[in-house]
């Protein structure tokens, strides 16, 4: 049984060092990319990612914050379009049409929002981005926690990325650190899915956002 703690809690040590010592690694190799308002360059798309839904359909808080930042960047002339990615597997379930309705009612013009289904994951959104929108540069808006990991996907996946935080609202404390603790293990996942799976997300027909 004492053999047994002892093999246990080396594997625990381990793997604790290793995930811990990827995320750190990941934050540091990130930060070239993280900007402000006033920092971030003009480039022609901003890229939202999905962040769920509530009961009745709209954004939920997260999600709004990452929209809300969008507009802004739009309103400010620093983008041109908007690119929705989020899930649409079930017909009862459409995160870039509700994010849609959302940024409509803010204002910003249809023909300016590109909506894109497919996006189920962050590995999925960045790798849509370059092969099926035609993109070669891109800011990503999203919470601090998600950001370095959400960076390091679109650069490593071919995109001139920059990055900004969103400004955040009050959220459930709990499910905020819950977001917080899924990043170290997502961490682990970015790293398998660039350097070793390399797996192809759902494709399609090239869908160029500038013709």
């Amino acid at each position: 049984m004492l053999r047994f703690l002892k093999l246990f809690l080396i594997i625990f040590l381990i793997l604790f060092f290793l995930i811990g010592g990827l995320r750190v690694a990941l934050l540091i190799g990130t930060e070239k990319y993280i900007k402000t308002y006033d920092s971030v360059d003009n480039i022609p798309v901003v890229m939202v990612p999905g962040a769920g839904l509530l009961r009745d359909g709209t954004p939920s808080s997260p999600l709004r914050d990452r929209l809300d930042a969008a507009a802004k960047l739009y309103k400010e002339g620093k983008v041109q379009k908007i690119l929705l990615t989020g899930d649409n597997r079930f017909e009862n379930y459409n995160e870039p049409g509700a994010m849609q309705r959302y940024l409509i009612e803010k204002g910003i013009p249809e023909s300016d929002l590109v909506l894109d289904y497919a996006g189920r994951r962050t590995y999925d959104s960045c790798y849509r981005a370059k092969e099926i929108f035609g993109l070669h540069e891109i800011i990503v808006v999203t919470q601090a926690y998600h950001l370095p990991r959400m960076t390091f996907l679109c650069a490593e996946l071919g995109l001139k990325t920059e990055g900004l935080p969103v400004e955040q609202s009050q959220y459930i404390r709990q499910r905020f650190l819950f977001w917080n603790f899924r990043e170290v293990f997502a961490t682990l996942a970015a790293y398998w899915d660039i350097y070793i799976a390399k797996p192809l997300p759902v494709l399609g027909n090239p869908e160029p956002i500038f013709k």
